[in-house]
């Protein structure tokens, strides 16, 4: 296992989690970008919900520098969704699916980007998304206290 002193420069992602409430926490990053997590008992997005927003926006942000190299998309929305389940392994989200609504503008450079539409989603998929290839793959999580 890699540890945070022994990983090459640049490559550590870090967020710190405070309680703010009853089933209700604060998600601050390294830049001061802040982010209310909670139960589901309030408005607040749940870790589960959060799972799914950074799947899809890891993927849109792909899919969006690539395709907008050729021509800013005119609707780009995405939507992620899974199917929560417990069963002997425990509770998990089954049959991700991240689906993309993207539109370009008529002439030449929305159709170029119409035409890489496809291959940015599957470089998304395949290698570029971090978040993605996470999951796909699995990654060991340690636990501890401080």
């Amino acid at each position: 296992m890699t540890t945070p002193d022994a990983a090459p420069r640049g490559t550590l992602r870090h967020i710190d989690l405070h309680k703010i409430g009853v089933g209700r926490f604060l998600a601050t990053n390294g830049r001061g970008g802040v982010l209310p997590v909670g139960s589901g008992d309030d408005p607040d997005f749940t870790p589960v919900e959060l799972l799914l927003v950074a799947l899809a926006g890891c993927s849109a942000i792909d899919v969006d520098l690539i395709t907008g190299k050729r021509a800013a998309a005119t609707t780009f929305e995405v939507s992620a969704e899974g199917d929560k389940i417990r069963d002997e392994q425990g509770n998990r989200l089954v049959d991700l699916r991240i689906t993309f609504d993207v539109r370009f503008p008529e002439g030449e450079d929305g159709d170029r980007a119409r035409e890489v539409l496809p291959r940015s989603i599957e470089q998304s998929r395949d290698r570029l998304c971090t978040v993605g290839r996470t999951v796909q793959l699995g990654a060991a999580i340690e636990y501890g206290t401080r």
